[in-house]
């Protein structure tokens, strides 16, 4: 937005920039008005004792750094530099225009906190910044706290002398200051008696989970700015923007993860609740804490950690930051901050005797280290989930032999023999005739020999990516484990520790006794097949020692298959996976592929 002279707020030479402190909107004002001013001077409201540190801090962005010291009384005092603080973007400015920077605020001790409400940053990318402040210096009430007096005479005191020197001065300081500085630069000032110099102020690095909990901006958009910075274009980012690519990187973290995906009407439904969200606490859009709570109501916890995670991450963290690595928690800055728990493990509400422990998950140490120990040389699986897919598969052997004797019985009313019992329903419903009926089963001839189940048919899109295009046949490795040929997310994409990758079922084939199978995926028997659940039902078909096979899918079978299996003397048993419950369902998709049988030691304190 192009200013005018009226549309600024100036004192002879020296162009005030109000802002409030660590707001992105604010920094993007800075930089603005620094390309329209183009001054010779920059003044920032931060006490000259500290400006070394301060200094050496905005050098290593992006890097985070803190400033802190210890006060009088013992109390530490912490001081996080942050890239969406309009101070820290008028020295950086001033440094990459090789121009001074004055240090000009009183070093105070004890000050107080101040909770003064203020209106929604974002009204400034609306309003302008100049009519923002007017608006404020018409509402604002003289109700500073003593120790602002003299900060205010010290900063309008060091702004009348540079001043004096006839140069362009670009002053940035906090909005509740404003009114008192205007007041008193009006008056002759002289120098506040105050603290000259501190000692022990030191300079760290701060910590990476830190960063996730005490920057004032959500990370998310602090990575945003800095990124749209050097790309020139901080002055047109929009946080709303911001939230929703936020919105689209959690659901590509859902999908990638669980292989779940929202629907266009959860993620209405989210922007509604948070925006509503928002206003009813006075802001015109939403923080990242009602971003998270709205993803919870929208979708469910799994959702909402992957918003938590994205929005969290401060990307340039670094293990050698040449610094004392400082762990900063809300409660050290006495921030008034929320907590919210993820829920990400169906619970059960029965209360147990016997206390479990709970093993906390491991964490990577920086992103990417799990993944650097995968060598490739042999994979294998992880034998407690081998027992949970070959129980299932057993399971619907079973259920699928159950389900066709059921369909091949019938009822007839009694005569002279009582066959398999008395149907009690169809006597019951046909009571008035006096009829007394009796069930006949033909149980089905044949066992189950292999089982197919499909959770995702993989169709390639329109650039012919595919969801699950890691294709693995693996052979049982006693005589009670099956053969299985499966389709499915890589190997190495989600790592749940060194040498461990999570990997999503695509669908997969288990034939019965093990130590058979050819690579399906490689057998040009096959190759007629026209898609992935097809080569899967025609191995199954191929290596079923019995003449029933199962088929769990979404849809049934091709006619194609049929024929197939008519061919081949078998019977395809189809069941609808919408059957079965979908819990136990999400929970054999997952499944770990471990880098060597030596992981299988360790495995367990992973997973």
């Amino acid at each position: 937005m192009k200013s005018s002279p009226k549309n600024r707020i100036q004192w002879k030479n020296i162009r005030f920039v109000p802002i409030l402190h660590n707001r992105m909107e604010f920094a993007a004002e800075v930089r603005r008005q620094f390309e329209e001013f183009r001054p010779d001077h920059v003044a920032v409201e931060y006490p000259d004792t500290l400006e070394g540190k301060i200094l050496q801090g905005v050098k290593r962005f992006p890097y985070l750094s803190v400033v802190y010291y210890e006060e009088s009384d013992g109390v530490f005092t912490y001081l996080l530099l942050e890239p969406t603080d309009g101070q820290v973007e008028a020295i950086r400015l001033a440094f990459s225009a090789g121009i001074p920077v004055h240090f000009i605020d009183r070093d105070t001790e004890g000050y107080p906190f101040d909770f003064s409400p203020m209106p929604d940053p974002y009204a400034v990318r609306k309003t302008g910044h100049f009519l923002f402040c007017q608006a404020y210096l018409r509402v604002h009430e003289d109700d500073n706290f003593p120790a602002d007096v003299l900060r205010e005479k010290t900063m309008a005191f060091n702004l009348q002398r540079l001043s004096r020197e006839g140069e362009r001065i670009l002053f940035v300081g906090g909005l509740s200051h404003l009114p008192g500085l205007l007041e008193m630069l009006n008056q002759p000032q002289t120098q506040v008696i105050g603290r000259r110099k501190r000692e022990g102020i030191g300079l760290a690095h701060l910590h990476r989970e830190s960063s996730r909990e005490i920057l004032t901006e959500m990370p998310y958009l602090s990575a945003a700015y800095e990124r749209a910075r050097s790309e020139g274009g901080a002055n047109r980012l929009d946080r709303l923007e911001v939230s929703s690519e936020l919105v689209r990187m959690a659901r590509k973290g859902l999908w990638k993860n669980y292989k779940e995906e929202l629907s266009h009407n959860q993620v209405r439904i989210l922007n509604r609740f948070a925006r509503n969200y928002a206003l009813v606490t006075g802001n015109l859009v939403p923080n990242f804490y009602q971003l998270i709570v709205a993803a919870r109501g929208a979708a469910d916890d799994n959702f909402s950690y992957e918003v938590w995670e994205k929005g969290s991450e401060y990307p340039w963290q670094t293990e050698e930051p040449g610094l004392p690595i400082l762990r900063l928690r809300g409660e050290d800055l006495f921030l008034d901050h929320k907590r919210i728990r993820f829920h990400r493990r169906l619970r059960t509400l029965r209360r147990r005797l016997v206390p479990v422990p709970v093993r906390k998950k491991k964490r990577e140490k920086y992103p990417g280290q799990w993944r650097k120990t995968v060598r490739g040389f042999s994979i294998c699986s992880y034998p407690p989930e081998d027992l949970v897919i070959e129980g299932y598969g057993k399971h619907l052997q079973k259920k699928a032999l159950e389900i066709k004797s059921e369909e091949n019985s019938r009822i007839e009313p009694f005569t002279c023999s009582m066959l398999e019992g008395l149907d009690i329903r169809e006597t019951i419903r046909d009571w008035t005739s006096g009829k007394v009926y009796v069930k006949e089963e033909r149980p089905i001839t044949g066992k189950v020999g292999s089982v197919v189940v499909i959770f995702d048919r993989d169709f390639p899109d329109e650039e012919g990516r595919e969801n699950y295009p890691w294709c693995v046949t693996w052979l049982g490795e006693h005589d009670q484990e099956s053969d299985m040929a499966f389709y499915s997310t890589p190997a190495g994409e989600v790592m749940d520790g060194p040498g461990i990758s999570r990997c999503q079922y695509g669908g997969f084939m288990l034939t019965y006794p093990p130590m058979r199978v050819y690579d399906v995926w490689r057998d040009p028997f096959f190759d007629m097949a026209r898609n992935k659940p097809e080569r899967l039902l025609m191995a199954a078909l191929d290596y079923s020692l019995e003449r029933n096979v199962v088929y769990v899918a979404a849809t049934r079978p091709s006619g194609w298959c049929q024929s197939m299996a008519d061919r081949l003397g078998k019977k395809i048993i189809y069941l609808p996976i919408g059957t079965f419950s979908p819990v136990t369902v999400k929970k054999i998709r997952q499944f770990h592929v471990l880098d060597g049988h030596h992981v299988r030691k360790y495995a367990r304190q992973y997973i």
